[in-house]
C-alpha cells in the first residue's frame, strides 16, 4: 500500500466524518425502472447499521429461499444510511410477507421484473454527506471544493477496498508469491485478487499525480470515453488531447492480469517504471486467469453541491459519482477526515449486522 498524492496540493482543512450514520447518506440510482413482472422479486431497502450482505442474509431467510437467490448490485456501508436495490428470485412463488421488518431496515418498494439484479448493474450513487468539526484553513477549503467541481478528482481506489490494515492485501501477495495460506473461500480469492490489481493501479495513477498527468493526454496512451467502458489508443485521434481537456475522454491506468490493451510511448514507459518491481506478482495474477483491464484515472464529480457553514464549522456537500467510484477519493482531496464510525465499531451491532 502507498500514500495517495493529493492533485490539488496538500489539504489544509480538516473535520470528522459519520459522527452518526446520518452524516453519511447514500442514494444507489440505477438509470432505469424495473417491473412489469417476472421471476424475480424487487426490493428498494433504506437501511442503518446493517451492511449489504447481512440485508441479502435477512432476505434470504424471510423468502426461503438460497442466499445465492439473493442479487444486489454494489456493497453500501453499515455505518450510514443507505438506499440500494436487492432481487429475489421465487419461481412460481408468490410474494412473501416480509411485515416483519428488522430494527435498522426498511422496505420503500417492491415490483417483480424479469431478471436478477447482478452486479454492478446501477448506474451511480448519490451521496449527502456532513464533516463536523471543522478546522484549519477554510478558505482553502472553499476553494479546493470549486477546483474539485470543475475538474474532478484523481480515480484512486478507496482504503474500504483493500480491508481492514490492507490486509486483503498482504494476504493476497503472501499467496500468489508461496509466502501464505491460499484463501478458503472463493469469496476470499476474489477479494484478494480485486485488492492486490487495485493497489497497483493506485501506484500508477500516484505516478501520474505526482507528474502532473492524471487528467492530461500522455503520448501513447489509452483512452476511455466518459460514460463508457470502451477503450482506444490516443495516437489513433488527432484530437485526443482535446478532447480530455474537455473531459469527453480520461486516460486509464492498468488493472493487471493476462492479456489487456497495452499502452505505447511514454504511457507505455511510465507504467512500465511504476510496474517493474511487482513483475513476480503480475505474473502470478495472470497465472489466476485474471484478465487485464483498465481503469480511468480521472473521476468526474457531478451535480455536486455544498454549504461551508464556518459559524457551526460544517460542511454539508452533496454529489453524484458512477458506480465503482469511492466517496473517500473525493474527501481526500478536500480535507483530512477522521472517521468518526470507528468508535461504534467498538460497540455491539444490533442482531443481524455484522461489520
Amino acid at each position: 500500500m502507498i500514500e495517495c498524492p493529493t492533485a490539488f496540493g496538500a489539504v489544509t482543512a480538516h473535520g470528522v466524518i459519520r459522527q452518526c450514520p446520518e452524516d453519511f447518506r447514500v442514494d444507489e440510482v440505477l438509470g432505469f425502472a424495473p417491473g412489469e413482472g417476472g421471476e424475480h422479486l424487487w426490493l428498494q431497502v433504506e437501511k442503518r447499521g446493517w451492511n449489504t450482505t447481512d440485508v441479502a442474509s435477512w432476505l434470504a431467510g424471510c423468502c426461503g429461499v438460497p442466499l445465492r437467490a439473493v442479487g444486489y448490485s454494489g456493497l453500501k456501508d453499515r455505518h450510514a444510511v443507505t438506499r440500494q436495490w436487492f432481487s429475489v428470485h421465487l419461481p412460481g412463488k408468490d410474494d412473501p410477507n416480509l411485515d416483519a421488518v428488522p430494527d435498522g431496515v426498511t422496505l420503500l418498494t417492491q415490483v417483480r421484473h424479469r431478471r436478477k439484479l447482478n452486479r454492478g448493474t446501477h448506474r451511480s450513487n448519490r451521496f449527502s454527506l456532513r464533516v463536523k468539526a471543522l478546522g484549519g484553513d477554510l478558505d482553502g477549503l472553499q476553494a479546493r471544493l470549486e477546483q474539485v467541481a470543475a475538474h474532478g478528482v484523481p480515480n484512486y481506489f478507496g482504503v474500504q477496498r483493500f480491508g481492514r490494515e490492507a490486509k486483503n492485501v498482504s494476504r493476497g501477495r503472501d499467496w500468489l508469491l508461496g509466502n501464505g495460506e491460499a484463501p478458503r473461500k472463493q469469496a476470499s480469492k476474489s477479494m484478494w485478487l480485486s485488492a492486490l490489481r487495485s493497489d497497483l493501479f493506485n501506484q500508477v495513477l500516484a505516478e501520474r499525480v505526482r507528474t502532473d498527468c492524471w487528467s492530461q493526454l500522455l503520448d501513447g496512451d489509452i483512452l476511455q470515453p466518459e460514460g463508457s467502458r470502451g477503450l482506444f489508443l490516443a495516437d489513433a485521434d488527432d484530437t485526443a488531447a482535446a478532447r480530455v481537456a474537455a473531459g469527453d475522454v480520461h486516460p486509464t491506468a492498468p488493472l493487471p492480469g493476462a492479456g489487456g490493451m497495452a499502452p505505447t510511448g511514454a504511457c507505455a514507459a511510465l507504467e512500465a517504471r511504476v510496474l517493474a518491481p511487482h513483475a513476480e506478482l503480475i505474473a502470478a495474477l495472470a497465472g489466476q486467469r485474471v484478465d487485464g483491464m483498465r481503469r480511468a484515472t480521472r473521476l468526474p464529480v457531478t451535480d455536486m453541491d455544498w454549504q461551508l457553514d464556518t459559524a457551526a464549522a460544517q460542511l454539508s456537500l452533496a454529489f453524484a459519482l458512477p458506480s465503482g467510484a469511492f466517496a473517500t477519493s473525493v474527501l481526500a482531496e478536500l480535507l483530512a477526515v477522521e472517521d468518526g464510525s470507528r468508535a461504534a465499531r467498538t460497540q455491539q451491532a444490533p442482531p443481524g449486522a455484522g461489520e
